[in-house]
């Protein structure tokens, strides 16, 4: 395939995945394989990193308005409610040192599973069992509303995002990290739904935390595989690439950011009229197909 169609279509998947509750590492994987992309070269391995920041750099342009007013509002917040540690900007700090710590602690076990189908197989189907339960059972309370009385949804508004669901929040995006499939946006999620929070409260905070969470941990796998000092066995450095490939990055790069744009807008508006369950069958499906394969029981 013309390298500048695989970028294309690489970007595309990317795009579309990065911020949906689908799993992007699992999707770029599976395309990687259909597609028949050299991952044993090092250029291909950053060239998927390189377009991850393209979709990483949609967040703080989409929600800039909101960053801009959360910043002026810290510390106090926007009720005066607020100091430095309960401050909506602080929570999610503090929810990315919860999942940073631990990742980087994992960081041989993330490496191994990244290149298992077997596990991101797993990953997408149990986690489409978890995010159909969970939506199933929060979804009544959605459809009556912040004035339903006795309702197990308190925090309608990541802006109202408090301690103990910041903690829990970070330490189940741990499972996003140590098992790819899992997606991060589902961990997050449907954590944030468990304690309390809507669907549109919880997939916000979800895409706040996402933006230091994958900003470092793309950074650093970058930095690590330019100056060769990760363990893969084919690093590549800056000086080591042409100009056709440099114009492959750039099409996956700017490709990659305009489908995660429109992904991302067209998400925030689904979520807010409707669930997740069409994204849990999805998993399922994709799931159970993913072991198939692994297992031989359809042909590659």
């Amino acid at each position: 395939m013309n390298d500048y169609l695989l970028s294309v279509l690489l970007g595309i998947v990317e795009g579309l995945t990065e911020f949906l509750p689908v799993s992007s590492t699992a999707h770029l994987r599976l395309a990687e394989e259909l597609m028949h992309v050299p991952l044993e070269s090092g250029y291909w391995k950053m060239y998927s990193i390189v377009i991850q920041l393209g979709a990483i750099l949609v967040l703080p342009i989409y929600f800039r308005s909101h960053i801009a007013k959360l910043i002026s509002t810290w510390p106090k917040g926007e009720k005066n409610d607020c100091n430095y540690i309960t401050h909506p900007l602080s929570l999610v700090m503090i929810a990315f040192v919860v999942t940073a710590g631990p990742a980087f602690l994992l960081t041989k076990v993330i490496g191994k599973n990244l290149e298992s189908l077997y596990v991101m197989g797993i990953a997408l189907f149990v986690g489409g069992i978890v995010m159909w339960i969970i939506d199933a059972m929060k979804a009544p309370w959605e459809k009556a509303g912040p004035e339903a009385p006795d309702s197990p949804i308190h925090t309608w508004r990541m802006d109202d995002v408090y301690g103990l669901q910041a903690l829990w929040i970070g330490a189940c995006q741990i499972l996003s990290a140590v098992f790819p499939g899992t997606s991060r946006s589902m961990s997050t999620i449907a954590a944030g739904q468990i304690l309390g929070m809507s669907r549109a409260a919880a997939l916000e905070f979800s895409f706040f935390l996402s933006m230091p969470t994958m900003a470092v941990a793309t950074l650093y796998t970058l930095f690590k595989s330019l100056m060769g000092k990760s363990d893969d066995p084919n690093p590549i450095g800056v000086n080591e690439i042409n100009p056709h490939q440099w114009v492959v990055l750039v099409i996956g790069f700017v490709v990659s950011f305009i489908v995660a744009y429109g992904a991302v807008a067209w998400f925030m508006n689904w979520v807010r009229k409707r669930g997740f369950t069409p994204f849990a069958i999805y998993r399922l499906i994709v799931g159970a197909l993913v072991l198939a394969w692994t297992a031989g029981l359809i042909g590659r």
